[in-house]
């Protein structure tokens, strides 16, 4: 573990350090003019943050108090990548520009050897003027990334939407015609700081007045004492057919350090607890009957299973059917949706709607009308929202909260509100 902490530092901090030269070609060629003085006082000034940076980014990675989720980390660490995402884009127009030059002289020297120097004189002239256009066009656009970056932390991190989703069931009982069932997923509580704001979120939750409350996973970041500052706000979730939850990769405790199993699995043991001290029913691996009217519909939950990269596979959805009685309907709560693109939509056609969070649709994204985009969705073909496989439909919500980035921008945190409907 300690070896790819040092090789994934190493390659950042050679990345950062790459940025950092680049970018100051650019910007060099923007105080041509200045005196000699200036230049050389303002690259001193430029490099000595640069060393900030990279001495700051190193300290993540090997000061133990520095963990995932501590605010001072996660603000200065999304403070360090919107910068360098910022240099990125600016680099990537001072790239183009060397290509187009490379090209140019390139050319030169192939088809007219012995140019004239007035014409040599002429053309780097005007070569110089672009460099500089060029240098100033890609710190205007790159400042876009930066400012839209800064307001997702100040202004989207909190911005709550509901949505109101209608869903078709083909066999839903009469009784539960017109059921409110409300989701929220991936709280990540470790990354919250401004609890006036969680909590006007639990209170649009509850001014739903939503019948069932499902929530898909991902309470912590890391450890369960990061849920302890904001277990009396959570607590307030009520409905009357009840709380339903399950676990997400994140609750598991394996993006941390533990002195032992046993702590580790203790960590796990005192989550299951808070989820018992909120109200919630925690499902891991089960079904419960949802009854109204001497009508049934099944509600089953299973632990964290998924299919990219190294997560969890605890979630056994056989083991999670056995014993249900034969019910017309059958909604599942499971976090990761490649559960249900790899598992459920192929070898399950009995479950007619599942539940499933963990992409955060990337937190950053497009959503205008019929347009979508994230880049969540090259890693996950179902990111956000409502979709349809056969028979079948799964839902993925944007999150709760938020993690790494401390905000969202374009993809809003998200309360869902599902109205049943036989159709």
């Amino acid at each position: 573990m300690l070896a790819f902490k040092i090789e994934l530092a190493l390659s950042m901090i050679a990345l950062i350090i790459l940025l950092d030269i680049y970018s100051w070609q650019g910007i060099k060629t923007m105080f041509k003019n200045r005196s000699a003085k200036f230049l050389n006082n303002f690259r001193k000034t430029y490099f000595g943050i640069s060393i900030l940076f990279v001495t700051f980014f190193t300290s993540l990675y090997f000061v133990p108090f520095l963990e995932a989720g501590n605010l001072f980390r996660v603000f200065t660490s999304a403070f360090v990548f919107i910068i360098y995402l910022t240099k990125l884009l600016f680099c990537i127009f001072l790239l183009i520009d060397d290509l187009q030059r490379f090209i140019q002289w390139s050319y030169r020297k192939i088809s007219t050897p012995s140019s004239k120097l007035s014409e040599e004189k002429n053309e780097n002239t005007s070569t110089i003027s672009r460099a500089k256009f060029i240098s100033q066009a890609g710190i205007i656009t790159s400042a876009v990334p930066f400012v839209m970056l800064t307001k997702g932390i100040f202004k989207g991190a909190y911005d709550y939407r509901v949505i109101q989703v209608p869903l078709y069931l083909k066999n839903l009982p009469s009784a539960f015609e017109g059921l409110k069932i409300l989701q929220i997923s991936d709280i990540h509580s470790g990354s919250f700081f401004d609890k006036d704001a969680v909590r006007r979120g639990v209170e649009m939750i509850n001014q739903t007045k939503s019948d069932l409350i499902l929530f898909t996973g991902d309470l912590v970041n890391s450890k369960t004492d990061e849920a302890y500052d904001y277990a009396d706000i959570f607590s307030a979730i009520k409905a009357p057919m009840g709380v339903f939850s399950t676990l997400g990769n994140h609750d598991y405790g394996d993006y941390t350090h533990w002195d032992s199993d046993t702590a580790k699995q203790k960590n796990l043991d005192d989550l299951v607890q808070v989820h018992k001290d909120l109200g919630w029913h925690l499902m891991r691996n089960e079904n419960v009957t949802l009854e109204k009217d001497q009508q049934r519909i099944g509600l089953i939950g299973v632990e964290n299973w998924g299919d990219r990269g190294r997560f969890q596979k605890f979630g056994d959805i056989d083991k999670a059917k056995n014993g249900m009685p034969d019910v017309p309907v059958k909604l599942l709560l499971s976090h990761d949706p490649s559960h249900f693109d790899s598992i459920i939509s192929k070898s399950h056609p009995d479950i007619n709607a599942t539940f499933a969070g963990h992409t955060h649709g990337f937190q950053f994204g497009v959503e205008f009308g019929h347009i979508k985009w994230s880049p969540a969705q090259y890693i996950y073909p179902h990111w956000a929202g409502l979709y349809y496989v056969g028979d079948q439909q799964l839902y993925v919500n944007r999150g709760f909260g938020f993690l790494g980035y401390p905000g969202r921008v374009g993809i809003m945190p998200e309360i869902t509100v599902f109205e049943l409907h036989k159709g």
